[in-house]
């Protein structure tokens, strides 16, 4: 559906204001985005035709006071001319049913963009948004993916706030709004991969590396830990270096928690489950080989 022509439009890019922020109703001070939601947002632009210039799509999450969290995304199928800007609504609307069927709990917060540029579509896009988040401003998400001339990655949140004594849906100011991304220990080899294949400079190929390389990483990773925590140690216990209490509260706090993991079984009943599954894989490796001899010898 077209939202409207660019004709004697006006969007307006302005830094962030106090008073911008305290005019938008329940405006958010802070966005959070989970790595799922911009994995998904990535994978779009790579999936993306030639003659897209850029890609947008809907950002879904939960609210926690003046906090968003961006939990996951959908693409949007959509179109740009030099005469007007298209969504596709009804796609938006069947992918979101769909979605609160899996995740009951997640909303709809806003909307994403590649690319670092702000013009009159991108105010009608928040439009459209903003009425999908009811009493709640929409949040728009723009992925910078690194491939314009003099532009780096990065990630930039906006709110948005109308402009005019008559607003119109065309005409309006986005607000920077402080965003971070968000994950969890068990999400960090991945983004370590991530950024070590990318980052090298002797990598010729988009490929992850070996699993031997990631485990030679992790292995070499934890032991340069475990030496500076070593060299601490020592350096306060000969009073070369004074000891900081908050970094003994959590080498201890640490160093227990591992203990008490030894001590309850966990890393022996690791073990037997280990030792058990590989005592059933070469039970069936042992039947199997015993059922091609049978065979064998009933041909013959």
């Amino acid at each position: 559906m077209p939202l409207g022509p660019p004709s004697s439009a006006l969007n307006i890019q302005g830094p962030s204001t106090g008073d911008a922020l305290q005019n938008a109703p329940r405006a958010p001070t802070h966005i959070t985005i989970h790595p799922v939601a911009l994995f998904s947002i990535l994978d779009h632009y790579l999936r993306r035709t030639d003659s897209q210039p850029r890609v947008i799509g809907t950002l879904l999450g939960t609210r926690h006071e003046n906090e968003v969290e961006v939990r996951s995304s959908f693409a949007v199928l959509h179109s740009e001319t030099d005469e007007q800007v298209a969504v596709d609504m009804d796609y938006h609307r069947t992918m979101y049913e769909l979605h609160h069927k899996v995740h009951p709990k997640e909303v709809i917060v806003g909307w994403y963009s590649t690319g670092s540029n702000l013009n009159t579509y991108s105010a009608l896009i928040q439009n459209f948004y903003s009425q999908e988040t009811v009493n709640h401003p929409a949040i728009h998400v723009s992925v910078n993916t690194g491939v314009e001339e003099g532009q780096e990655a990065g990630v930039k949140a906006y709110i948005s706030s109308p402009v005019g004594t008559v607003p119109k849906p065309e005409n309006c100011v986005f607000i920077p709004v402080p965003v971070e991304l968000r994950f969890h220990d068990a999400e960090r080899s991945g983004l370590d991969l991530l950024l070590s294949t990318g980052n090298s400079p002797t990598s010729t190929s988009s490929q992850p590396v070996a699993d031997l390389e990631i485990i030679e990483r992790s292995i070499l990773a934890v032991s340069d830990m475990l030496d500076r925590v070593l060299a601490y140690v020592r350096d306060v216990l000969s009073g070369q270096r004074k000891g900081d209490p908050a970094v003994g509260r959590y080498l201890m706090d640490t160093l227990g928690a591992s203990t008490d993991d030894l001590e309850k079984g966990g890393f022996n009943a690791a073990l037997q489950d280990t030792l058990m599954i590989s005592y059933l894989a070469n039970l069936v490796r042992a039947q199997a080989e015993v059922s091609s001899r049978l065979a064998l010898t009933a041909a013959a």
